[in-house]
């Protein structure tokens, strides 16, 4: 049968595939819009298989906060190129996505996969985009915070993202404090909130460090354990959150500057997401 210019524009609308694509589609499927889906969609699913060693890079992170402030999300889509990332459709489907989540009660990215979106599985929609797109394209990031206060914060080339839940606020709006302390936790990228919350794979490697170098700087053998745990301390203020200076008053630390915003403000939780 005849494929019109008008058939061929009404796939298009419906897949957002290519025109050309569209057209060996309907002509394929002999003008049957539904088996013409299909085999656009299976398109996908070939592109999505050939380019599924590809590194995906680039793209963006999106988060959402509950109405009540207390539930904060986070999701990091990637492609291959900047160009894609910075495409607007490209953004509005991680949103979209990061909306389908929140609606789902989704708290891992398997559990985000198999929700329905839009008549299929998001899994299957993102082969879709894949095709259409031409990239493969990855949730590579999901992240949940609940707290008293959740603040979120996105570095303005959208590739960096930051959660933060905070506690004790006694009422105050924590809006501001919260992103300044986001932005604390963008730029210098602590490993915990203090030291109770630092892996202990992380706490050795520190101490066996601090050993070997004093050791190597030729201190005394029964010194070097207590010279260790002094690095350690040092590692413990430059890299956690609370202990860390805050960048906007190198006067105080993180958990002083919370403390004369509202006494006993803290920070309960933290996510940070970078692409590339």
């Amino acid at each position: 049968m005849a494929i019109t210019a008008q058939d061929v524009n009404k796939l298009r609308q419906m897949t957002g595939a290519g025109m050309m694509d569209c057209k060996k589609a309907l002509t394929e499927a002999e003008g049957d819009f539904e088996k013409a889906v299909d085999i656009l969609r299976k398109k996908g699913q070939k592109v999505s298989a050939s380019r599924a060693d590809r590194e995906t890079k680039e793209g963006v992170v999106v988060t959402s906060v509950s109405e009540d402030g207390s539930k904060g999300t986070l999701l990091s889509l990637t492609c291959e190129t900047d160009f894609v990332a910075k495409n607007e459709e490209f953004g509005a489907f991680a949103n979209s996505l990061l909306e389908a989540a929140v609606a789902g009660g989704a708290n891992t990215v398997e559990e985000i996969m198999a929700l329905p979106f839009e008549g299929i599985t998001v899994a299957e929609k993102i082969v879709e985009m894949t095709g259409k797109i031409g990239e493969k394209i990855t949730i590579s990031h999901f992240e949940v915070v609940n707290a008293e206060s959740v603040v979120p914060y996105i570095h303005s080339n959208g590739k960096l993202g930051v959660l933060v839940g905070l506690t004790n606020t006694s009422g105050t709006d924590a809006t501001e404090a919260g992103k300044d302390v986001a932005m604390q936790i963008a730029a210098m990228n602590p490993v915990a909130v203090d030291k109770d919350g630092v892996d202990s794979s992380i706490v050795e490697r520190e101490i066996a460090v601090g050993m070997e170098q004093a050791k190597a700087e030729g201190k005394p053998e029964a010194m070097l354990e207590k010279i260790a745990m002094g690095k350690l301390n040092k590692f413990y203020k430059e890299n956690t959150l609370l202990s860390q200076a805050f960048v906007k008053d190198s006067k105080k630390s993180i958990a002083q500057y919370l403390d004369s915003v509202s006494k006993g403000m803290t920070v309960s939780a933290f996510k940070r997401v970078s692409i590339g």
